[in-house]
């Protein structure tokens, strides 16, 4: 089926991606790997592109493109590379901006956003706590206000971008007695006296991202690096958690489709018995299934890209797109290992590769448990 959300521009943008992805990210992907991480210079040249720039306005260094269809071509071009890559610029490119363009101030838009398009700060959002997972609203970390400074105790993991990241906002507790009315949002930097990093974490899959815990003991944080008003870090985190996940849904999908036609061209040249697997009727019958699967994704989460980009996406809906694509794709991945044989528990194959890369994506931007409440309470159960 056709798809009909995008227009001649955003086609056009789609190539500028891909040829970036081609010149710069594919021949540095084993470096990648071996480093845990994306090298500087990669963001730099993205910087150039213009591909950190999308949701900053003009004035401030950005494209201004205010569409979120040119975020989802990114993030669809970028997964179809890796899932790790798409997740990193994701972060720093689609999550983290606008907390700043909404909510910042107009000297912290002039002193960070122009430094964020040009890839020269990485930036990262920690929510999530060694105790709390998914339960945003009970996190630890404390701010406590001193003059003009707020000081800043506790920890968060599992942050992307979190190893080199240079700026990152930070969600604290600023009131115990008022629950998740408590919470308010920080800019931390590096160099801030007290606030470090641990190893970059050993993950299952996606070792090109940074991914690591972050350390705050006794961090003096300005009150001018703080985003938006004392006490509303929980509702401006869950106002723009839709945004996150519908970006997710559409990696997801983008990643799994890539991955599925890498896979049909395999089974075209693999043999067994005399003919290719692909033509065994089981094997035939498995394709048919993915694809359509996969097709009928897209048609749902098209529909919440072009929701989104008009401002009318509800986080029911996105919630949905979120955990279906990531429930999808680990089905189709599982499927397409096992269509490789023995070669797709072999770390030298993408597919491999992909299918751990692939797992965590029911685990966070919220687990596809949390996704199910949201829409359970929804329906009024």
């Amino acid at each position: 089926m056709p798809r009909n959300v995008y227009g001649p521009d955003h086609e056009a943008f789609r190539a500028s991606v891909r040829e970036f992805v081609e010149r710069s990210l594919k021949p540095r992907a084993e470096d990648f790997i071996a480093a845990k991480s994306i090298d500087r210079a990669v963001w730099l040249e993205a910087g150039k592109q213009g591909l950190l720039g999308l949701d900053i306005p003009e004035e401030y260094g950005g494209a201004g493109a205010d569409d979120f269809l040119f975020n989802a071509v990114a993030a669809e071009e970028f997964s179809k590379f890796n899932a790790a890559v798409s997740s990193c610029f994701g972060i720093h490119a689609d999550v983290c901006p606008p907390y700043i363009v909404d909510l910042g101030t107009e000297e912290q838009k002039q002193r960070w956003l122009p430094r964020m398009a040009a890839g020269e700060l990485i930036c990262g959002i920690a929510m999530t706590e060694p105790s709390g997972g998914s339960d945003l609203a009970a996190l630890k970390t404390t701010a406590v206000r001193d003059g003009d400074d707020w000081v800043v105790n506790g920890s968060k993991t599992f942050i992307t971008n979190g190893y080199q990241g240079d700026l990152i906002i930070v969600a604290a507790r600023t009131d115990p007695s008022k629950g998740a009315k408590g919470i308010t949002l920080f800019m931390l930097e590096t160099g801030m006296e007290g606030f470090t990093r641990g190893r970059k974490l050993d993950k299952v899959g996606q070792e090109e991202s940074d991914t690591a815990e972050l350390f705050f003991d006794n961090v003096r944080v300005p009150d001018a690096n703080r985003i938006g008003e004392e006490g509303r870090g929980f509702i401006a985190m869950m106002e723009r958690l839709p945004q996150e996940r519908v970006g997710a849904a559409v990696s997801n999908t983008a990643h799994a489709f890539q991955i599925l036609a890498e896979t049909i061209e395999y089974v075209k040249e693999r043999k067994a018995f005399g003919q290719p697997v692909g033509t065994f009727q089981h094997n035939k019958f498995k394709i048919a299934e993915m694809q359509t699967k996969l097709e009928v994704t897209q048609a749902y989460v098209d529909d919440c890209v072009a929701a989104h980009a008009k401002g009318e996406l509800t986080a029911v809906d996105a919630a949905k797109a979120k955990w279906w694509s990531a429930q999808v794709q680990n089905d189709v991945l599982d499927e397409c290992v096992q269509l490789y044989g023995g070669y797709g528990f072999m770390n030298e194959y993408r597919v491999a590769r992909a299918w751990r890369d692939a797992r965590v994506t029911k685990i966070w931007a919220g687990s596809n448990e949390i996704m199910k409440e949201l829409i359970g309470r929804d329906l009024g159960l």
